[in-house]
């Protein structure tokens, strides 16, 4: 008989249950978005959102928007449709339920964890200097700031997760002929750093602190994991998750 701990944690990463689970996620974000702003361009957004669209509305405007849409979904689709047809269109309501679970509980351990090992880093970092989820938009309201939440978990898990740690980690295999541990640790480590890095690029970025960007580095580190382990659906929720937490408790 199958454990049903190892079944659950191997069918909630399957792209049935982990795109699915993603799903409502976009459709939030996105809505909000839209809502708070009317403009997909011009508006205020995630900041992982823009840099993907803009390699899209860069060459397209408004049309390369229709595009990245397309693809996006049109990706998930393909994914989603085939992993269905090989488990016979099955879908079972507890495996949503345990993944909404776990990602209330990652969401909401995320910060102390991820605090805990940058102050035993630096042995003189107090859990006062974790970041903000604001950071520099805590001049935003409170339905923005949350709107930002959201894409982060959506939009920074597709791009330094699931785009920059794979894309890194092919890199290393095919073109340094590295194992894929060596490879796996390199894009993890680069992609977590390069993750930290950009919280602190652009208008809204924070002002560059050590403290900070070690525990966004030590973060970049735990969603990958997250992401390895546990699928991109409930990395991406977790994620979310803990942005609109620390949001509200700020």
């Amino acid at each position: 008989m199958a454990n049903p701990l190892s079944s659950y944690a191997r069918l909630s990463r399957a792209p049935r249950y982990s795109l699915l689970f993603a799903l409502p996620l976009l459709v939030l974000y996105e809505t909000l978005a839209f809502a708070l702003s009317h403009d997909a361009i011009d508006g205020v957004r995630n900041g992982a959102d823009v840099l993907l669209k803009s390699l899209f509305t860069g060459f397209g405007g408004r049309n390369g928007l229709i595009v990245f849409g397309a693809l996006l979904i049109g990706w998930g689709a393909v994914l989603v449709g085939r992993d269905l047809r090989r488990s016979g269109g099955r879908l079972e309501g507890r495996i949503f339920a345990g993944m909404t679970a776990e990602s209330v509980f990652y969401g909401l351990v995320f910060g102390v964890v991820a605090g805990q090992l940058t102050a035993m880093l630096l042995r003189a970092v107090p859990l006062a200097s974790v970041p903000s989820a604001a950071g520099g938009l805590a001049a935003f309201d409170l339905p923005t700031q949350l709107m930002i939440s959201l894409g982060a978990g959506l939009y920074e898990e597709l791009l330094f997760r699931v785009l920059l740690v794979s894309g890194l980690a092919l890199l290393a295999r095919s073109v340094f002929g590295w194992s894929p541990r060596g490879a796996g640790l390199f894009a993890t480590l680069l992609g977590a750093t390069i993750f930290s890095a950009f919280h602190y690029v652009g208008a809204y970025g924070d002002p560059f602190e050590i403290g900070s960007f070690l525990f966004r580095l030590i973060a970049g580190i735990l969603f990958s994991a997250m992401y390895l382990l546990r699928g991109f659906g409930v990395t991406a929720w977790s994620h979310a998750l803990y942005d609109v937490f620390l949001t509200l408790a700020t």
